[in-house]
């Protein structure tokens, strides 16, 4: 049987992760790798992705560790294309790393935090998709799933330059997914709700239990890993007919008024 032939799997397929040192990214880059892709870790020099990519490797995974900072665009492209030579093939790009900026509009530091929130969250994953195209045409399954946030799909209070950005993320799915539909190329995002990552460790747990029962559905935080299946379900072959999509995976967050 060809290591293609089940379109429920991304066995034997490669895939590139950014922010994969730590939260959602891990969680994604170790559902790919139980799943049998070819993962490649990326984030900033010092994370542990080193040590994750061993891990992996200690399981009888196929995974490699790249330092990436995705604000240096011809770090982007030499990564890219080594991920590529190194696995023989781009299947798939998960633009997951980022950043919180929050910021009061009158706030002496705003146009720093709002560049480097449009940096990292948005002009790097365009970087990324360019830099991955030419690889995503050769396969035959080409996909890409950016991360954004709810926050692209409603507010909090002195937020606006993370909100901008991941807005642009939602606009940047689906004009992209409109101009690679001919190359049968699917361009998806996922907008997660409260997640317990780095990013939310700093929030005290009586807080994240009151906002959890007020705002979500499901009246808990989410676990990485529930975002990274959602992601590994995108990028499956069998996802063929599904793009531009702006998924909420949230617990009802979105779902709910009261």
């Amino acid at each position: 049987m060809n290591e293609h032939s089940d379109l429920r799997t991304m066995r034997g397929r490669a895939v590139l992760v950014t922010g994969a040192g730590s939260g959602m990214g891990r969680a994604t880059a170790e559902v790919f790798a139980a799943d049998g892709a070819h993962v490649a870790l990326t984030d900033l020099p010092g994370s542990p992705i080193d040590e994750i990519a061993a891990e992996l490797r200690a399981k009888g995974y196929s995974a490699e560790a790249w330092a990436l900072d995705v604000t240096d665009a011809e770090a982007i492209r030499q990564v890219t294309e080594e991920v590529a030579a190194r696995f023989g093939r781009l299947d798939a790009l998960v633009n997951n790393a980022g950043i919180s900026a929050f910021c009061p509009i009158d706030d002496d530091a705003y146009d720093l935090i709002w560049d480097r929130a449009v940096a990292v969250l948005l002009t790097a994953h365009q970087r990324l998709i360019r830099a991955a195209l030419p690889h995503l045409r050769r396969s035959d399954a080409g996909r890409i799933v950016n991360i954004a946030s709810i926050e692209a799909l409603g507010a909090t209070n002195r937020d606006s330059p993370y909100c901008a950005a991941k807005a642009g993320v939602t606009g940047l799915t689906r004009a992209l997914a409109v101009e690679l539909g001919k190359d049968e190329i699917t361009v998806n995002c996922i907008c997660p709700g409260p997640i317990l990552t780095g990013m939310t460790d700093s929030i005290p747990e009586a807080d994240r239990q009151t906002y959890a029962h007020r705002r979500t559905a499901l009246r808990r935080y989410g676990r990485p890993e529930e975002v990274a299946h959602m992601t590994l379900s995108l990028c499956l072959p069998a996802s063929s007919y599904l793009t531009g999509a702006v998924i909420p995976v949230d617990g009802g967050q979105m779902a709910r008024n009261a």
